[in-house]
């Protein structure tokens, strides 16, 4: 009896071997051959679901995307105060565990990568400006921001704290680690609160 492949589930492994390679190699180690070693298949195989290391790149990227999303969702379902619930979804974006420090390494190689190639199309977004408004606007609209502040300035300066708290962490984890993290997102979130 023939075997049964699961075509969506390869295609998350060689995903997941890329980044891999990525954070043991580089993007410049990133290539066909050392991602078909670590996911253990053949070149054949593997481009057998990717035409070339460009689709690779854009799918895994969009894996990364996908996985914080729906660990975001999840937050957002749960019935916990809205301050709460801003601070768990920052902790789903920066490197607080093994995972999220995987993927804000990928994202950032893949960003620094894509940053002046034209030939890859449909490099997904972050989303994390957009997801800052929504923070913002959900702490205001529940009236739990400070009165007197400037809502456009808030969203940039959360925005700006994401991407470099995340750089931070990425960077110097030993002197920036999960705890440090933790407390720093939710004194942010405090400092513009109401008690």
């Amino acid at each position: 009896m023939p075997k049964i492949v699961d075509h969506e589930e390869r295609k998350k492994r060689i995903a997941e071997a890329m980044w891999r390679v990525i954070l043991d190699k580089g993007m410049e180690g990133a290539t066909v051959r050392n991602i078909a070693e670590e996911a253990g298949l053949s070149l054949g195989a593997l481009r057998h679901y990717f035409q070339n290391q460009n689709d690779l790149l854009v799918y895994a990227m969009t894996l990364v995307l996908e996985r914080a999303n729906s660990r975001i969702e999840s937050v957002m379902k749960r019935d916990i105060p809205p301050k709460e619930k801003v601070i768990a979804v920052l902790l789903e974006i920066v490197p607080v565990n093994a995972e999220t420090l995987a993927e804000m390494g990928v994202w950032f190689a893949f960003t620094a990568y894509v940053k002046h190639r034209k030939d890859i199309p449909n490099v997904p977004e972050d989303g994390i400006f957009e997801g800052t408004q929504k923070f913002i606007g959900y702490l205001h609209a529940t009236g739990l921001l400070k009165e007197g502040l400037d809502l456009e300035l808030e969203i940039e300066r959360l925005y700006a704290f994401i991407d470099g708290i995340a750089m931070h962490a990425l960077l110097d984890p030993q002197r920036l680690d999960s705890e440090r993290v933790i407390k720093t997102i939710e004194y942010h979130i405090n400092s513009i609160c109401v008690e």
